[in-house]
């Protein structure tokens, strides 16, 4: 065989040429593991950085959930730009994978593939059926759980549960309380916060009944007495459309009572998104923000990316390693033992597509602050360390909501009705609650006159 080199003709055996060839293919892998062994050494060397710069400990709600945020990334052994040319790499990997895999799985099966067989499709069938019933086991135990709890409030009100159909026909497990006088000042709606439920709030209910407010309150999809596995929640919009469904169902039986929405943590984030709508606003006096989900940050700037697709492939998935320490959410020793020994409280890891489904509407609702006109009243603690006062206070800034006010509680931490001054929380609340009526009824006497 002739190879020629410039004008050159240069005999070479075929057995020269394959040894030629393997000398190649040698110096090609001794490039690629040096590469390999050069990403390895960066990583080891970021993972190294971030064992030593300082570790804040969040939650991504009130439940004890830890996810460590690494402040100092950029002061890593790999640069920002880098980590992030990194970061596309795996995320176009991740991609690649989603879309390409299932196509060449069908082509493959259309091919060469058999059918599944009868006996394997009947597995798949009795495996569905397993969960279902499981699902719904828990479901049933958890519902009477929440019946059993005592809502007794004193002799002047009345409690009452019932189950809602949501939007997605989920049947959701609610409360109410209402004083015996019909003399009502309005109406508050609860909409809890993450991994809790609605009968947690039967204290601050006894204190609103007394000051002629009713209260009703409804268990999200996962949690509480309402369907769906404990502590899952597939979406927060369907938490969102959920709450303007039993708003409205609310509006209608009560046509001529003043309104208000009430949310905690992430409820508070469902709450503030639900009320963005003008249909929403339009049938709501105001809403109650205590320790809203905002601007929550993920645990890495990876999550961020991987996120969605982690969501799509295994959405139940729990993270297990990121239950080994709770974060206090009151300074009072005997609420949190109340809290965390509820077994209508979730207590587990939090699962991949509840985590997403936090990150997705606390993005959403930053980017829109500029939008939100409804008239709201936000409490926070400085202390929190679940969630951020400071997003609190640039939603108060950048808001152009006539009619807000912001209180923040030097020092208080997460679970604000459940501090030791949750006597004076919530008499803030109902305080401003009145104040907003008042100004309601001088206005429309303004324009009526």
């Amino acid at each position: 065989m002739n190879v020629e080199i410039g004008c050159t003709v240069v005999k070479r055996t075929p057995t020269e040429l394959i040894n030629e060839n393997i000398d190649r293919s040698k110096t090609q892998s001794n490039i690629s593991l040096s590469i390999i062994h050069l990403i390895g050494e960066n990583l080891s060397r970021m993972e190294a950085a971030a064992a030593a710069v300082q570790v804040e400990e969040l939650t991504s709600g009130a439940s004890g959930r830890i996810i460590p945020v690494f402040k100092n990334l950029r002061r890593s052994i790999l640069s920002y730009d880098s980590f992030r040319r990194y970061l596309l790499v795996i995320y176009s990997f991740f991609v690649w994978i989603l879309l390409l895999l299932p196509r060449r799985h069908r082509l493959s099966t259309n091919a060469a593939s058999p059918p599944s067989s009868p006996r394997a499709a009947s597995s798949s069938v009795r495996r569905r059926k397993f969960v279902l019933r499981r699902d719904e086991e828990d479901t049933l135990r958890r519902r009477a759980l929440a019946e059993a709890i005592e809502m007794a409030v004193e002799d002047n009100s009345q409690c009452t549960t019932s189950l809602f159909f949501g939007v997605r026909r989920n049947a959701l497990f609610c409360r109410s309380w209402f004083p015996v006088s019909d003399d009502l000042k309005g109406i508050l709606i609860i909409i809890h916060g993450l991994n809790e439920h609605s009968g947690r709030y039967t204290h601050f209910a006894k204190q609103l009944n007394s000051c002629n407010f009713g209260v009703y309150a409804m268990d999200w999809i996962g949690h509480g007495g309402s369907d769906g596995l404990h502590g899952y929640v597939p979406s927060l919009d369907h938490v969102v459309a959920d709450t303007a469904a039993f708003l409205e169902k609310i509006k209608i039986e009560n046509p001529d009572i003043p309104c208000f929405l009430f949310g905690h943590s992430t409820g508070g984030a469902v709450v503030l998104k639900a009320a963005s709508y003008p249909h929403i606003e339009e049938m709501l006096e105001g809403i109650i923000l205590t320790s809203p989900a905002l601007r929550v940050k993920p645990a890495h700037p990876i999550v961020s990316a991987v996120a969605p697709i982690f969501s799509l492939v295994v959405p139940r998935f729990q993270f297990k390693g990121a239950n080994k320490r709770g974060i206090p959410v009151s300074r009072d020793p005997a609420a949190l033992l109340a809290k965390y020994s509820d077994p209508l409280v979730y207590t587990g890891p939090i699962r991949v597509r509840t985590g997403h489904e936090i990150l997705r509407i606390s993005a959403y609702l930053t980017r829109n602050f500029h939008s939100i006109t409804v008239p709201f009243f936000v409490l926070h603690g400085t202390a929190d360390r679940v969630t951020d006062p400071l997003a609190s206070q640039d939603l108060f800034n950048e808001a152009p909501s006539k009619f807000k006010d912001i209180k923040l509680y030097e020092g208080f931490l997460h679970d604000l009705l459940f501090e030791p001054e949750r006597e004076e929380i919530a008499q803030d609340i109902i305080d401003w609650m009145e104040k907003r009526l008042t100004a309601s009824y001088h206005q429309n006497a303004d324009g009526y006159f």
